[in-house]
């Protein structure tokens, strides 16, 4: 629900009733993953989306219905054989829904709304709803901050409140969203609720290093892909706002002293279009010892090599040499800076999501990879 939290919060200030349905659970194939979110309001305005298409109108239907009996529920849709026209998903997959209605009446409507107007100024916030567990119970949310405080209750004892909100703060600090297990009573024992828990985070960083003719082509891309972008150059005469008007900032200073001011986190997203050894050696040689996401650096193979050799004879070893990608990208034959700047935001899903960077045809592997699988780019 999270992900539409900007539209919602615009309802709930006009004082809208309606219902959300969240993706809570998949299995096996499916186009979307937990969190994805599909909305509708008294009026049957609809925004987001739960599966891409397969399965919305059915969702639509049981939201236009919570509005009507005020209930909380679950429902899980999957591919029919029997029936080919049958609601479900095409892919094989199944995917859980929970559809809960946001009125006036409603009594998570406060936690609610203060989760989404957190969200949609960017604050970080993790919701925790209850998805399984007594009727009674589904849909109670807890709103837990950073600092560990929550509003809202789950309706039970206040040791549920405190253990699940503990939870939600470690999956939140992880900018992670799942589910877990809990008792009626607060410990962690099976059998009692399951929570699912969304997480929100500011948007990832992407740092661009590099006033050339590429970086413009990136800045788009990493826009396009949700990272917060940040350009930056030595060089004031190339590193101007009017170069790169879609950058959320432009930076002027030597690329390795801003790297070292300027927070990085586990994903944060690094890529060095410099190629002249002046800028990229000490730039690299930080960037490298950060446990930052992906670091990438474009240049020649021949580039490469030299670069290489510099990053040793300052201290580098394989290990953090192992990190760097470089040439950077995927091979796609890219000549232009568009299709460059593709070629380096295709390898960085790759890394991101665990893929191959293979093509799909053939390859026998999954098209949509669980989440839980260790994918983390900074591990790379």
């Amino acid at each position: 629900m999270l992900d539409i939290a900007e539209e919602l919060d615009r309802w709930t200030a006009e004082g809208r009733d309606f219902a959300v349905a969240t993706v809570v659970a998949v299995g096996g194939s499916a186009p979307r993953g937990p969190g994805a979110a599909l909305a509708v309001d008294s009026d049957g305005t609809v925004i987001g989306s739960v599966s891409g298409g397969c399965v919305e109108g059915a969702v639509y239907d049981l939201c236009l219905q919570a509005l009507g009996d005020g209930r909380t529920v679950t429902e899980e849709f999957g591919y029919s054989d029997e029936d080919a026209f049958a609601v479900g998903l095409t892919c094989g997959g199944t995917v859980e829904v929970l559809v809960a209605p946001v009125t006036a009446q409603a009594p998570v409507r406060a936690v609610t709304a203060a989760a989404l107007a957190s969200a949609a100024r960017g604050g970080a916030t993790a919701l925790a709803r209850v998805v399984r567990g007594p009727a009674d119970r589904l849909g109670r949310a807890l709103l837990v901050r950073p600092d560990g405080s929550y509003e809202g209750t789950l309706a039970g004892a206040a040791r549920l409140d405190r253990t699940a909100a503990a939870e939600a703060r470690a999956l939140l600090e992880a900018g992670r969203t799942g589910t877990v297990d809990l008792a009626e009573d607060g410990t962690h024992c099976p059998g009692g609720l399951t929570l699912f828990v969304e997480s929100s985070v500011p948007p990832p960083r992407m740092i661009v290093f590099g006033a050339v003719d590429f970086a413009a082509a990136l800045v788009r891309a990493g826009k396009f892909l949700g990272y917060r972008v940040t350009l930056c150059d030595a060089r004031p005469v190339f590193a101007t706002p009017a170069r790169f008007p879609e950058a959320d900032e432009v930076v002027v200073d030597w690329p390795h002293r801003y790297l070292r001011g300027t927070p990085t986190d586990a994903r944060t997203v690094l890529c060095v279009l410099t190629h002249d050894a002046k800028f990229d050696v000490p730039l690299l040689e930080t960037a490298l010892r950060l446990p930052v996401a992906y670091v990438g650096a474009m240049g020649s193979r021949r580039t490469h090599d030299d670069r290489d050799r510099r990053l040793r004879e300052v201290g580098l070893g394989e290990r953090e040499l192992a990190r760097l990608h470089s040439p950077i990208g995927l091979d796609l034959g890219a000549r232009t800076p568009e299709e460059t700047a593709l070629s380096i935001a295709a390898e960085i899903v790759a890394a991101r999501r665990g893929g191959t960077g293979l093509p799909l045809t053939g390859s026998g592997t999954p098209i949509h990879r669980d989440e839980a699988e260790p994918a983390a780019m900074a591990a790379a």
